[in-house]
């Protein structure tokens, strides 16, 4: 999780400086609700664990693999951070000059062969295969339908990108602002309580059409909630 940290030499030029007026303050971005599934139902489903995965993820390079996938009859889970995907096809939020790491290509592609969008396209980014787990053994690929909570929200979305192979919790910049979780792929992010509820063999074609995910989301996500 990047981490945005201010210098002593920053802090006394801000302790000097007149306060900035409300307006001038950088606010989260809105948050959206999709579907009538409650986040809290979603949860209680998700409150015990069956790991399906061979240990832990990590959430970042210097953290502990603790995160385990967790299994269920119709879907997998995991518990993790948000770090900000900007990857994909660059646009004016999602560029080489916006973030540091920007890689202009996705895992998956949309219907006309161009690289997903990840500052309009809802996706998450599941670890790439490895001992640890294989997202493809388990009926999740690309397209497969997510539900990604935080706090009361739900976001659909789909499995947009893979990411490195012990690594977990990352979500494209589309995802996060519909979450209100704040979207710069520098500062942005969250550091804990973003679970996400990845729906076996389920696929939306083509790939960055929003809301047959949330159609298809909403259907599955009543589903997982009632048992079947």
């Amino acid at each position: 999780m990047r981490v945005q940290s201010l210098t002593l030499a920053v802090a006394g030029v801000a302790l000097l400086a007149p306060a900035p007026s409300p307006a001038a303050r950088p606010s989260l971005p809105a948050a959206a609700r999709e579907g009538k599934v409650r986040a809290a139902d979603l949860l209680a489903k998700v409150r015990d664990c069956v790991a399906v995965s061979k240990g832990g993820y990590r959430t970042d390079n210097s953290a502990r693999p603790e995160i385990p996938v967790c299994g269920t009859r119709g879907a997998v889970f995991w518990k993790a951070d948000m770090d900000i995907d900007c990857d994909g096809r660059p646009g004016l939020l999602c560029n080489e000059r916006t973030d540091p790491f920007f890689s202009g290509t996705t895992a998956y592609r949309q219907s006309d062969g161009r690289y997903l969008s990840a500052e309009t396209l809802p996706y998450v980014v599941v670890p790439a295969p490895s001992d640890i787990w294989d997202h493809r053994a388990h009926g999740i690929r690309g397209g497969s339908v997510v539900a990604v909570i935080y706090q009361d929200r739900v976001q659909y979305a789909v499995v947009g990108d893979t990411g490195p192979h012990a690594i977990i919790g990352e979500a494209s910049y589309a995802t996060a602002k519909a979450l209100g979780i704040r979207p710069d792929p520098r500062v942005g992010g969250t550091p804990s309580g973003v679970t996400y509820i990845a729906f076996k063999d389920s696929r939306v074609s083509p790939i960055e059409d929003h809301a047959a995910a949330v159609t298809e989301g909403e259907r599955l996500a009543r589903q997982f909630v009632r048992g079947r």
